[in-house]
């Protein structure tokens, strides 16, 4: 149970980045704007050196991700390999996974508090999970 749940939280976060991507692609193409002259090229665009603001903004939600995802991950990984509750551990991941989700999406389109109403609770839940970690494992 605790690695297919890690397997599912895994999976969609990872989906949920490359929806970034996508959404950040779309931008570019749409505003006909891109920093590699080769992309402007391809797609017949113009050249700049600033990215367009969707664009931007994709970049500041994958870099939050960067900074929050992996950390989560690899303490679920540990929490998989020390075989702790499993309850709990659905509890941690689908918070964290519905936290992120909602993150993103309200990062992509301007909507706050709840971006950081949804930052805040992936973050508790996250802590959550280390406190258990930490008590389990470690103590």
């Amino acid at each position: 149970m605790l690695l297919r749940m890690y397997a599912i939280t895994a999976i969609v976060l990872a989906l949920k980045m490359a929806a970034i991507s996508i959404v950040q692609g779309r931008a570019r193409t749409s505003s006909g704007i891109f920093t590699n002259p080769e992309d402007a090229k391809a797609f017949g665009g113009q050249q700049a050196s600033l990215e367009a603001p969707m664009v931007e903004r994709g970049n500041r939600a994958w870099r939050n991700d960067l900074e929050n995802i992996p950390i989560f991950l690899i303490i679920a990984w540990i929490y998989v390999a020390a075989g702790l509750s499993g309850g709990a551990f659905v509890i941690y991941c689908i918070v964290f996974m519905a936290a992120r989700v909602i993150h993103t999406f309200c990062y992509l389109n301007a909507i706050q508090p709840f971006r950081t109403i949804a930052f805040t609770v992936g973050a508790l839940a996250m802590i959550a999970l280390m406190i258990h970690v930490l008590v389990a494992v470690v103590v």
